[in-house]
């Protein structure tokens, strides 16, 4: 077995870094979509360019779907499926967490659970050589369908979990975060956040509960990536999801009320003494299916996403000197995730590099990009898409991204073209729909005599 193990950990290893053969011409790699008769949804790209399998179950059970007054419930299940299963129904021994990382390390295998905005992750790597993958798939199944949730386990990391809520409260970043969440998204549950007292109400009834709802086959989506057929990845799929409780139907879950678009700026100075004031300047964005989001990658781009090159670096940082760096970016999501300008600078200056971005932010707005710059977004972007496909890893994550989103099958073949088809005035249309920079949040942390105040129109 040590023999056998150190084999597989060598060729997931070399897995992790290239796969051999894969190019630009990796988008030619089909997708191939159906549907499981309990209702789950598969997509598979079968290659053999490695005897590897990477797997990815996704549902909708993210922290959006937390209550209210149990923020953080998302993530602790997440953290909780991994310390243990309970006795299986065919007569499997319980396994605690040391057991449970054993046997993993026995297979060569790797399991994770990962709990987001939107949806939770139970991801899966292992040899394609059958004796292992079986094996691993097994155990797989055992974690999502039966894991443990000791009381005693969670109460230690609840405790480490408060520990850490405790530290962050302390650093300027998670207090900026903070205020632009609640700020951007009011009472919406991307706004939501763990505290201290949500954590406290977090018990294993509820989480036992909260996967009894949402972690059922007919939501999950799997996306499969690697050296195995479709026969071979049906089987897959029906056996990770074999021990999850089947309702007998598979009502749609209650709608979340979209992110309301901000109605007026709102300003906010939260007194902090530290070296660096820490800034925020954002909106709502976008949800991931907008049609627009091909112009907005590449406005951000130029505006504050291509580091040296973008416009916010060469006016705030280069020109004026008023940070070391600065960054803008979307974070869409099955809703509008937010849009954000980012950045650090000594509290004396903050107002002058608040306007100072604001501004160069108000006129890439009004006037979209220049010519030269498009095609330099366009040359980096299209440019560096080969590098996001050359790995197993990177692969399944476009699957999984494709599959979470309802994008078309074909996205990844056609993604160059559609890139390379945006003017500058689609950008420019594009970010006149999205963003309203006189609307804007602004939340500025730092500065022993800051004080909150009201925006001016």
């Amino acid at each position: 077995m040590k023999t056998l193990k150190k084999i597989a950990q060598c060729a997931l290893f070399a897995g992790v870094t290239t796969i051999v053969g894969i190019t630009s011409a990796q988008a030619a790699l089909p997708i191939q979509q159906w549907t499981l008769a309990n209702g789950a949804k598969i997509y598979l790209v079968a290659t053999n360019a490695l005897p590897i399998v990477d797997v990815q179950v996704d549902f909708d059970a993210g922290s959006r779907r937390d209550p209210a007054a149990q923020a953080g419930l998302a993530s602790s299940t997440a953290t909780m499926v991994e310390k243990g299963v309970r006795a299986g129904k065919g007569g499997e021994p319980a396994l605690d967490q040391n057991a449970l990382g054993e046997a993993w390390a026995d297979l060569g295998a790797s399991f994770d659970v990962s709990a987001g905005t939107d949806r939770t992750s139970y991801s899966l790597r292992t040899l394609s050589d059958p004796a292992l993958l079986n094996k691993a798939v097994a155990l797989a199944s055992r974690e999502i369908g039966e894991p443990a949730f000791p009381d005693d386990v969670w109460q230690r990391e609840r405790e480490r979990i408060n520990a850490a809520i405790k530290e962050a409260n302390t650093k300027p970043a998670t207090i900026v975060g903070r205020a632009f969440a609640h700020a951007v998204y009011g009472v919406h549950p991307y706004g939501q956040e763990v505290t201290e007292e949500t954590l406290a109400r977090i018990d294993i009834a509820a989480m036992r509960q909260r996967n009894q709802q949402l972690i059922v086959p007919c939501r999950a989506k799997l996306s499969i990536v690697g050296a195995v057929t479709r026969v071979e990845a049906e089987t897959l799929a029906t056996t990770l999801l074999s021990r999850l409780p089947a309702p007998g139907s598979c009502t749609p879950l209650p709608a979340i009320a979209p992110v309301a678009a901000l109605a007026a700026p709102k300003d906010e100075r939260i007194p902090f003494d530290s070296a660096q004031a820490h800034i925020f300047v954002g909106q709502p964005g976008y949800p991931r299916k907008d049609p627009d989001h091909f112009a907005l990658t590449l406005g951000n781009y130029v505006l504050g996403g291509g580091g040296f090159v973008s416009r916010l670096m060469n006016e705030v940082r280069e020109k004026h000197g008023l940070t070391y760096s600065i960054y803008s970016g979307f974070a869409p999501g099955l809703d509008a995730g937010a849009f954000r300008v980012g950045f650090q600078t000594r509290p004396d200056q903050a107002e002058e590099a608040v306007k100072m971005s604001r501004e160069v932010l108000a006129r890439f707005v009004a006037e979209g990009p220049t010519a030269s710059e498009l095609k330099a977004a366009k040359d980096n972007l299209i440019g560096g898409f080969p590098l996001l496909l050359d790995s197993n890893r990177k692969l399944i994550g476009n699957v999984a991204n494709i599959a979470w989103h309802d994008l078309p099958l074909d996205y990844l073949d056609t993604w160059t073209a559609r890139m390379n088809a945006v003017t500058a005035a689609d950008v420019k249309a594009a970010f006149q729909r999205k963003l309203q920079p006189e609307r804007m949040v602004t939340v500025v942390v730092g500065g022993k005599d800051a004080k909150t105040a009201k925006a001016q129109p």
